[in-house]
């Protein structure tokens, strides 16, 4: 057995991390140091899937102001499309895909890799916090799993 710590995200974002559209989780906290440059666990929250999200993540991506998403547009528009048709094609209760976290940045420095304005604020430092996510590595089938807040201990049996 394999035991990850997880991390509970909503759909359909827990899907685009899984297909690499999503390189960073967005948290009002800096990830742990313990869990900075290990694998974690993504799981995909009970929350169904809400469409006008879905609505507003296509209109933003398809304007611009696509940065706001900090999504790689190209991998995240097909896949949300479907998901406005269908929204109970993603997975919900279930471990997606496993991925590096990486060492926190701050939000605005993010955005403006995605090409957003530059901050100059002196309130740089209580911008969110991005979590960069790599190394995705997708199970397939996701594995069912109940969720927490925060980070929590995922056992992969699967691997035992």
């Amino acid at each position: 057995m394999t035991n990850l710590p997880a991390l509970t995200v909503w759909q359909p974002w827990a899907s685009l991390i899984a297909i690499g559209a999503k390189p960073y989780e967005f948290r009002g906290w800096r990830a742990p140091r313990a869990y900075q440059g290990r694998r974690i666990a993504i799981h995909a929250a009970a929350r169904p899937v809400r469409i006008a999200e879905v609505v507003e993540m296509i209109e933003d991506l398809t304007s611009d102001r696509a940065w706001t998403t900090c999504l790689d547009a190209k991998l995240a528009l097909p896949v949300l499309e479907r998901v406005y048709r269908d929204p109970k094609i993603l997975p919900l209760s279930a471990v997606v895909c496993t991925a590096m976290l990486g060492v926190p940045r701050h939000g605005d420095d993010i955005a403006a890799e995605f090409g957003g304005p530059v901050n100059d604020s002196d309130r740089h430092d209580h911008a969110h916090w991005g979590w960069p996510l790599t190394d995705v590595f997708v199970l397939e089938p996701p594995a069912p799993a109940r969720g927490a807040q925060g980070f929590w201990t995922w056992t992969d049996v699967r691997l035992a």
